[in-house]
């Protein structure tokens, strides 16, 4: 699908490391594809994901792999549609849709991946079933986030939407019962680690929360995401059917990738496909 964004560093040093080279996917002396790649990922888990569980696996079957981190969620598409990077990993179905929508890009999901989870988070009740009356919640202010918060507290027996609402379009307008009479507070999703301080509960994305080094583990609920908000490996189109494409879905349905996530990212929520 995971602003959303890990930023620690300006925009301008990012772009300024990624030099505006474009992704060497010309072919070698011999007519094979080159296996000199580019991977694009934000800072963060991500790009950690990158490095731990696929990366290895690609220079095990030939691949020469630099792997660019990006401080926003905008660059990466850009650099994969504009042939700067091979393939890239960030964003859930729902982001990497409404991108190629909006920017005339013809871009393709190959797998989704384990991605943490948005959690409910609180410093004032211990369980959800200590939260008191009239309690206020922070919740992200964008409408994806938006609803993926409202879609967790109905899924804990905190409200019930209307039926009828659009499930990844929810909005406080489909909250049909309330019975702590929680008070919704939106805030921009990147202040959802602080709002943990300032109000009686904060729901807050995965990405956002492994940055304030929250630990996914402390939330009161985590949630069961559908699969369309869960992060995928996404190439231009027109390379969907590449070898590099191939070997990428291959890796990521390997054992090796599962044990590696099993270790280094606990916490994170694994896609439908992984259960099967």
């Amino acid at each position: 699908m995971k602003k959303l964004t890990w930023i620690l560093a300006a925009s301008a040093l990012t772009l300024a490391a990624c030099g505006g080279e474009e992704a060497d996917t010309g072919t070698t002396e011999g007519g094979e594809a080159s296996k000199d790649i580019k991977l694009g990922a934000t800072a963060g888990p991500y790009s950690d994901m990158l490095n731990a569980a696929i990366v290895p696996a690609l220079e095990e079957k030939g691949y020469t792999v630099e792997t660019i981190e990006f401080s926003d969620y905008i660059q990466p598409n850009n650099a994969l549609n504009n042939g700067e990077i091979d393939a890239n990993l960030f964003q859930h179905t729902v982001y990497l849709e409404n991108f190629e929508t909006e920017n005339d890009m013809d871009l393709s999901a190959l797998i989704t991946v384990p991605t943490a989870p948005m959690g409910i988070y609180s410093n004032e009740f211990d369980s959800l079933d200590a939260v008191s009356d009239g309690a206020t919640i922070a919740i992200p202010n964008d409408p994806v986030n938006g609803a993926r918060a409202l879609l967790m507290l109905q899924d804990e027996g905190l409200v019930e939407l209307d039926p009828e609402a659009e499930v990844l379009q929810a909005s406080e307008r489909d909250v049909t019962e309330n019975p702590k009479n929680l008070v919704f507070q939106p805030i921009e999703a990147g202040q959802l680690p602080r709002a943990v301080e300032g109000t009686d509960l904060a729901a807050v994305p995965g990405n956002f929360a492994l940055a304030a080094d929250m630990d996914l583990l402390d939330a009161l609920a985590l949630e069961n995401m559908p699969d369309q908000y869960r992060n995928v490996v996404a190439v231009s189109a027109e390379n969907e059917d590449s070898e590099l494409a191939a070997d990428l879905v291959e890796i990521v349905e390997s054992e090796e990738f599962e044990a590696v996530i099993d270790e280094q990212f606990e916490g994170f929520g694994k896609p439908e496909w992984m259960a099967e």
